[in-house]
């Protein structure tokens, strides 16, 4: 059983525990139902930003600990500030230390974008992303058929929310569904969590050419960004660069600054 494998089986304990401790009814309750939509397509895409979508995360399988003592609201707001198209925040508390507290916090303190990132497999955890104040999703096609990927598309779509539609490999290409607007390409291979930057340029040549193509993983130098930009890549998530830092959102800042220098050059 490798890493992937385990974190799904985990997460399956976990939602349907989750059912049992609050219902959908009392999901749909939540004041952010009613918010207005925020697009991450919009955003990645704005000329005023950067096209970065900056990651919230604590922990990872492979890296262990990254940082336990920035907390949340101070790393996303200094993300914002420093120009971050979208935050991306992790709520899988087992394998990646985050919690659904944590996007509400987010939430409560930034107007732009923000991606819940987890482990969807069920209905559930769409309504539950929309009740946190998330306006995005991450679907992963190497753990979902095609099928659950069109039914949740629809569904997060029917309640207002973007999807980010992850994939690794020429397979799962496959799994691509037009409804989705925006596609991540992880350079990390989920199941070995080995990094190949030459990954996510590979398969993005094989997406349509009106997707937004957001380049995932392993982006640690701001010449990268010039480099994925000429290869059609409109975004690009950062986070353990950033979070490994004693202020995330100051390195951030500092990367931004050597991109937006870099293009004035």
């Amino acid at each position: 059983m490798n890493i992937l494998d385990t974190i799904i089986a985990h997460k399956k304990t976990e939602v349907a525990a989750a059912k049992n401790t609050r219902s959908i009814k009392l999901l749909e309750g939540s004041s952010y139902f009613s918010a207005p939509k925020i697009s991450l397509k919009e955003y990645v895409l704005r000329d005023d930003k950067s096209g970065i979508i900056a990651e919230f995360k604590r922990k990872s399988p492979s890296k262990g600990i990254i940082n336990e003592t920035s907390f949340v609201e101070n790393v996303t707001t200094g993300y914002s500030n420093a120009g971050a198209s979208a935050l991306s925040v992790l709520t899988d508390s087992n394998f990646f230390g985050g919690t659904n507290e944590d996007v509400l916090a987010a939430r409560q303190v930034n107007t732009i974008p923000i991606l819940r990132k987890d482990f969807t497999i069920d209905e559930y955890q769409i309504i539950e992303a929309k009740s946190i104040g998330a306006n995005a999703i991450l679907l992963i096609a190497a753990v979902l058929t095609k099928a659950e990927i069109k039914n949740f598309t629809a569904l997060a779509h029917n309640i207002g929310l973007e999807v980010l539609l992850e994939i690794h490999t020429t397979e799962e290409l496959d799994k691509y569904i037009s409804e989705i607007s925006v596609v991540g390409i992880n350079n990390r291979n989920l199941k070995t969590f080995e990094v190949d930057f030459e990954n996510a340029i590979r398969l993005a040549k094989s997406l349509p050419t009106n997707t937004v193509k957001i380049a995932e993983s392993g982006i640690s130098d701001y010449k990268n960004i010039d480099y994925l930009k000429a290869q059609g890549f409109d975004g690009f998530l950062i986070g353990e660069n950033f979070m490994k830092t004693e202020n995330p959102g100051l390195a951030c800042g500092d990367f931004i600054k050597k991109i937006n220098k870099n293009n004035h050059a």
